[in-house]
This record gives C-alpha cells, sequence and structure tokens, in this order.
C-alpha cells in the first residue's frame, strides 16, 4: 500500500484535532482497502456505543439530501458533531462518486462541526457502498455525536440500510401512493421513522392517512414508527424529526435492542470480509491454468458444475 501504518497513525492523530485534509485522507485509503490488511491499525477503526448511527432512505426526489441539510442544522444547534456519508450513483467513466449530495450540502462546508463525504456505489446493491461500515466506524472513533448515512435512491432494494443504521428514516412524498402500494414497499418495511417531506404540497394528509393505515394492518410492534411531516427547503418539521430520532434512540437503550444491533451488524462485517476473501481466493484459482481445466470439465461433461465448485470449495479451505 502506498500508505504506511505509521502514515495511517498520523494521519488519524491530526483528523482528531480537526484536520479535514487528513480525515479525508484517511477514507481515501478505506475506500482502497488499505483498512483490510493485517498490518493496519485496528484501532483507527472501533465503533463508539454514544456515536447516534442514523440511516436515511427513500425513493428518487424524495428531497434526501435538502432534509440531510436541514438536519445538520438541527443537530449543530445543539452543539453535537455530525459526519455525512453520502452514497452518490458511480459515474460510469471513473468509478467515482458524483459528488451531487455534497453540492447540495454545501452550506455547512465551513463548519468544523460537520464532515460531509461522497462515497461511489461502484455498482453495489441495495444503495451502499462497500466502504460504508469502515468510514462509519472511523468517523465515530473521532468522536463525531451523529453519523448521517444518506443513500442513493435506487428503489426497493435500498433496505440494505437497515443492516447499517441503528435508526433508520424513510423519507416520501404527497402523493406517494396508496396503502395496498405501501404495503408492497420493501422501504416500507424496514423504517423506524417516516417522513413525508415537501409536505406543503397537495396530498401529504392523504398519505399521512395511509402510512398510518398500514402500521395499523402490521402485526404489533414494540416500536410503532411515527409520522413526521417537514418541508426540507424551510426546514418545518426537521427538529420534530430530530426529536423522533432521540425518542428512538432512547427507545434501543431501554430495551437493549441497540446491543443486538451492534452484534448483528458485526457479524454480518465478519462474514460478508470471510466471503470476500474466499471469492477474491476462488478467481485467483479459476483464472489459472488448472481452474481454466476445471471449467472445461464441466463444458465437456466429465464434471458437474456443483461438484466442481465442491472442488474448488474444498482446495480454498485446505489452503487457508
Amino acid at each position: 500500500m502506498a500508505e504506511s501504518r505509521f502514515n495511517a497513525d498520523e494521519l488519524f492523530m491530526k483528523a482528531k484535532a480537526g484536520d479535514r485534509r487528513s480525515l479525508g485522507r484517511l477514507v481515501t485509503m478505506i475506500e482502497s482497502g488499505y483498512f483490510k490488511t493485517a498490518e493496519a491499525n485496528k484501532a483507527i477503526l472501533k465503533f463508539d456505543s454514544n456515536t447516534i448511527l442514523v440511516g436515511i432512505t427513500g425513493s428518487p426526489g424524495a428531497g434526501k439530501s435538502t432534509l440531510t441539510s436541514q438536519l445538520i442544522g438541527s443537530i449543530r444547534k445543539s452543539d453535537k458533531t455530525v459526519a455525512v456519508i453520502a452514497i452518490d450513483p458511480s459515474s460510469p467513466f471513473t468509478g467515482g462518486a458524483i459528488l451531487g449530495d455534497r453540492i447540495r450540502m454545501g452550506e455547512h462546508a465551513m463548519d468544523s462541526g460537520v464532515y460531509i463525504r461522497s462515497l461511489a456505489t461502484r455498482g453495489q446493491l441495495g444503495g451502499l457502498s462497500a466502504a460504508v461500515p469502515e468510514v462509519v466506524k472511523l468517523m465515530s472513533s473521532l468522536g463525531f455525536d451523529f453519523i448521517v448515512v444518506e443513500t442513493v435512491g435506487v428503489g426497493q432494494v435500498e433496505v440494505e440500510i437497515v443492516g447499517q443504521a441503528d435508526t433508520t428514516v424513510v423519507v416520501v412524498n404527497p402523493g406517494w401512493g396508496d396503502s395496498v402500494q405501501a404495503n408492497k414497499a420493501g422501504l416500507m418495511e424496514i423504517a423506524d421513522i417516516f417522513v413525508i417531506n415537501k409536505a406543503d404540497r397537495p396530498g401529504a394528509q392523504e398519505t399521512a392517512r395511509d402510512l398510518k393505515s398500514m402500521l395499523e394492518l402490521s402485526q404489533s410492534m414494540a416500536w410503532l414508527p411515527p409520522i413526521c411531516q417537514t418541508i426540507g427547503t424551510d426546514g418545518t418539521g426537521v427538529q420534530d424529526l430530530l426529536d423522533e430520532i432521540l425518542r428512538h434512540r432512547q427507545y434501543l437503550v431501554d430495551s437493549g435492542i441497540l446491543n443486538q444491533k451492534v452484534f448483528s451488524r458485526t457479524k454480518n462485517e465478519l462474514l460478508s470480509l470471510v466471503n470476500e476473501n474466499i471469492l477474491n481466493r476462488a478467481t485467483t484459482y479459476v483464472d489459472s491454468v488448472e481452474g481454466s481445466d476445471l471449467i472445461k470439465s464441466i463444458i465437456e461433461g466429465s464434471d458437474d458444475i456443483a461438484g466442481a465448485a465442491e472442488t474448488l470449495f474444498t482446495m480454498i479451505v485446505k489452503g487457508l
């Protein structure tokens, strides 16, 4: 790797002292895979249980970025720091983030208590970048009070955010759909808080009614998701949203669910890294001469693909 462990430690100390350039370099190191190596200082990537981790998701055009910008303002009024990880679509030319979300939150760029970073999806399903878990831990270890992960609007498959956030906020617009459509939408199954943004438009009350009806038809819930109405352009209702986020946080702590979420998140990250390592080793093998022979044997019918896969897996396990 271009960066040494010493440099990572040094950058971390500078970032902790408020040097945004050093923080940016650390995030870039994460995206390049540096912290997946054994030499990396794991103390740099350690999640603080006091960090409030919020996911904001919803359909394209729901106004998530504008709402997030207003939420930043409300958080800062309470003298708390916030890091925003904005998941952007990848550029088809460079693979990098298009940076649209960071542009829309530009009014906070000079605030030392705010850090905003766009990450590219790079083809990841579920609206999240593969680097998100480690970037979240970096921001937490640097002492940010809030971390907000805003996903790219990719529709119903955007449920992956629920695995990364303690509180998931689902943003919809007036006229979004009737209760039947709402019940079918995968996004609606993961919400801890619903937000009807652009609530000054016609249909806001009908949408709130449909969401409420959907919740009433759902099975008994220990936590009943509240429905907030906001206007992202002027901040109306955003303080109410922050209050609900804090109320949900208290519920998670009191019920013990927060500890369960941290355990599940760590388990999933561990399995993801194991799967990635196995896939990398498998790819290396199938690209070799022996791998080519194995593929040819499947094509020629002298071996079936299930048996070949078992052979490949056994070879990988023995090589670990």
